[in-house]
């Protein structure tokens, strides 16, 4: 069992090894065998109906569907009253009709293919889909909510989404037990084994902004649990090995018993709601077909399917034990079978009059009241996001104090504190006191905040200090930010286990909870997201496209070219522009409208300013969407990167472009160059210009939202400068960053008229040198041809 508590131990022993534990009465029979008659006639149905459909069907492993179906009974009975699952794709569909409850017409609708899809997004297939039903609990007669989040095919990465959901719930709820909301994930057993992400998310359990208190996990064993044959077991790893790792107990028990698995579910489900901890049910089965039902099995495992094929279905064998006890007639089990049949085939007449295929039907996490009952916004319109001065300056007093007595800090930050005061008398930010500012003002309005990731407590910079630790009392902390006004929403930031695939897929499921809240996750590093590649592909990106899911989750991602290695550079931004959904060849709509259209929001921020507003828009639009921000380093204490509060005061917004401001832009007929840039390249830019005193001859223009695109600030600032050359100049090398996106884009509001020239660094493997001098040499050539007015003459774009 791998636990080191007596009681816990004691408690074990007690439910397995006391004489006659598993009795069950007459009623509790019967309701487990019409279970099972849903559950394997289900699957018949869809065979029946659409034989050559895949549809990843429960075959061999038909007991799941009580045995889910226990674990929530018995927690809606010790007081779950919402349960969020995630899975796989093998018997999704039957956990949809026969846990869910989904209607079943909905269901058979997706085989049709001739229903037309309402114009929703792209979709997804019927074995990802989730669904979110509130009803009754038929066997505790109380209300229960029920989720299955919607998942790709990549096995076991719905984990972390689905444990961030519950956190979020129970928070919302004020259940920090976990006595009114769980989770259950139901893996497949060399998914459960070989997926690094299940670990991730386990080691996440213990951590306090993180857990969930116990989860039950139910694994489909497919080791072939009728023989012991070596010869017929599948060569993963033994889920046992897995109980080692995380220090759960793992119950074993044959898929081919029912009434074991009753039990076994049952005392899983009560362990979780008496102790908080997790806990594995391992239910060794079979699968009947192969990979899915298109595939042949027979050719790679003949002796195992020819032992499968010999095998007396389930619900057969506990329907003949039933009969021969007495408990049921054969009139009676074959009237459950008709009965069901009958359910089927009346929803499967219905779903022929359907006309449109709706996405949103099988939504996972609805957000009653944000939307209009069609599910669109209630406005196409963003109110400014600056606050009231008196705001900002009480913010900044705040966030340059300890509002606790007796409580020693650090030298070294009394310093930044003393720093911060000066700046907030002095009308003035940095970026650590904008994102503070911009926290603040959304706590008063009472929007939750959660910042999450490797050291976002401190920064990994050591710029934020949003936690102050005693220096003489152990474990006692201030945060600051809990004590801005009387009746703020609560700011949470904790520092998270050292994974981003668990982490991100988490915080996301922490998003889908409610939109009314603030929910970032920070790298320690921009480039550390690439092993979190797989939620920023299959669910951020395309989340509200497959599954009309909005979410409005936010990437902080530390970016910039600074010498400091091929590793610590570069945010990728090339990846994510890559999977921007705007169309080059298309000029769009007004702001907001392009804003909604598109599946995600990229911005290159380059004042203090600029990050407040975004983060303030993030929340004031009518809608969700992800926000990725490429965030600075040097820049976090560069002197020249500061704003004013008259940059943040009411009626103030978040600016898309930030035009050229100074004496170029007094004379634009003079101006023979403007350059475009984005992010921190804009002050090398800067200084050198003034070096060489071409302050009137070139202007710079920054984009601070990169995508969607600007085009109609960027056509503006084109059209002022007739006369200019334009370039496109930035720090990152021609084959990454953000040139092949601009560029078809200023091809469309320019007409092709006039070229946009590339300056930067040369194309390259790595996306940083490691060597300083490199660095040094490399910038300084991108510079000297960005202010050499000659340097594209004579050539053709």
């Amino acid at each position: 069992m791998f636990i080191n508590d007596v009681e816990q131990c004691q408690w074990i022993r007690q439910k397995f090894e006391t004489p006659g534990v598993m009795q069950f009465s007459s009623e509790e029979k019967r309701t487990l065998l019409a279970r099972l008659v849903r559950s394997m006639r289900f699957e018949d149905f869809l065979a029946r109906k659409w034989s050559s459909e895949k549809r990843f069907g429960l075959e061999g492993c038909e007991v799941m569907i009580p045995a889910l179906k226990t674990i929530i009974d018995k927690s809606s009975e010790m007081g779950i009253e919402n349960v969020i699952l995630g899975m796989p794709h093998r018997g999704r569909l039957n956990v949809l009709a026969n846990v869910i409850r989904k209607d079943l017409e909905q269901i058979f609708c997706q085989f049709d293919p001739k229903l037309e899809a309402a114009d929703e997004g792209s979709g997804d297939v019927k074995y990802h889909l989730g669904m979110y039903h509130e009803r009754i609990n038929r066997v505790t007669n109380r209300n229960i909510t029920l989720s299955l989040v919607a998942n790709p095919s990549h096995l076991e990465a719905v984990d972390p989404v689905v444990q961030g959901k519950t956190k979020a719930e129970q928070f919302y709820r004020g259940d920090a037990q976990g006595k009114k909301v769980m989770s259950i994930l139901v893996h497949g057993d060399a998914a459960f084994a070989g997926q690094g992400v299940v670990y991730e998310t386990f080691h996440l359990s213990d951590l306090p902004s993180y857990t969930t208190n116990g989860t039950v996990h139910v694994v489909v064993n497919n080791q072939i649990g009728f023989t012991t044959d070596p010869r017929m077991a599948r060569s993963s790893p033994y889920p046992t090995d897995v109980a080692r790792v995380v220090n759960a107990p793992i119950f074993h028990v044959n898929a081919d018993d029912p009434e074991a698995v009753m039990y076994v579910c049952s005392v899983a489900a009560e362990w979780r709601n008496t102790f908080n901890k997790d806990v594995v049910v391992d239910l060794v089965c079979y699968r009947r077909r192969g990979h899915n039902e298109m595939d042949e099995p027979m050719f790679t495992q003949p002796l195992m399917y020819k032992q499968i094929h010999r095998q007396v279905p389930v619900l057969k064998k506990y329907a003949d034990k039933l009969i021969a006890e007495g408990t049921v007639t054969l009139q009676e089990f074959e009237e459950e079978i008709a009965k069901y049949d009958r359910i089927c085939e009346e929803a499967f007449g219905r779903s022929k009059d359907k006309k449109i295929l709706h996405i949103k039907h099988w939504l996972d996490s609805p957000w009653p009241g944000f939307f209009t009952v069609d599910g669109e916004p209630k406005s196409m319109t963003c109110p400014a996001t600056g606050i009231p001065e008196d705001m900002l300056t009480h913010i900044g007093e705040v966030a340059s104090s300890v509002p606790l007595e007796d409580f020693k800090i650090h030298t070294g930050l009394s310093r930044i504190l003393r720093g911060r005061a000066d700046m907030t008398r002095k009308r003035t930010v940095d970026w650590a006191l904008a994102e503070y500012m911009a926290f603040g003002s959304l706590l008063k309005e009472g929007i939750h905040v959660r910042l999450s990731g490797q050291d976002v407590e401190r920064g990994t910079f050591s710029h934020r200090h949003h936690v102050l630790h005693d220096q003489e009392v152990d474990r006692r902390t201030c945060v600051p930010m809990n004590h801005l006004w009387p009746h703020q929403a609560p700011y949470t930031v904790c520092n998270s286990s050292l994974s981003e695939y668990g982490v991100l897929g988490f915080e996301l499921g922490y998003a889908m909870a409610s939109p009314n809240a603030l929910v970032l996750w920070e790298a320690q590093f921009g480039d550390f997201h690439n092993t979190a590649q797989c939620i920023i592909d299959q669910f951020i990106s395309t989340g509200q496209a497959k599954w009309v899911r909005h979410n409005g989750v936010v990437l902080l991602l530390p970016h910039g070219m600074e010498g400091m290695g091929p590793e610590h550079s570069s945010a990728r931004p090339e990846r994510f522009l890559q999977m921007s959904n705007d169309d080059s060849d298309a000029y769009p709509d007004f702001e907001v409208r392009q804003l909604y259209d598109c599946n995600w929001i990229v911005v290159n921020c380059s004042t203090p300013a600029s990050y407040f507003h975004v983060l303030r828009r993030q929340i004031l639009l009518p809608f969700r969407k992800p926000l990725i921000i490429f965030t600075p380093k040097s820049l976090l204490r560069h002197p020249e990167a500061k704003s004013s509060f008259d940059q943040m005061v009411s009626g103030t917004s978040f600016q898309r472009v930030i035009p050229e401001d100074g004496a170029a832009a007094q004379a634009p007929g003079q101006v023979r160059r403007l350059i475009f840039c984005t992010g921190k390249v804009y002050y090398d830019l800067v200084k050198e210009r003034s070096s060489q005193g071409l302050d009137e001859q070139v202007a710079i223009t920054r984009l601070e939202q990169i995508s969607p695109f600007p085009f109609d600030l960027i056509r503006r600032e084109a059209e002022k400068y007739p006369g200019a050359e334009l370039v496109w100049c930035q720090e990152e090398h021609k084959n990454m960053g953000y040139y092949d996106y601009i560029s078809p884009r200023f091809m469309t509001i320019l007409g092709r008229a006039r070229p946009i020239w590339y300056v930067g660094r040369d194309p390259a493997a790595a996306p940083a040198t490691g060597n300083r001098n490199t660095h040094l040499v490399s910038l300084k050539k991108f510079l000297d041809t960005a202010f050499n007015l000659q340097a594209f003459e004579g050539k053709t774009f």
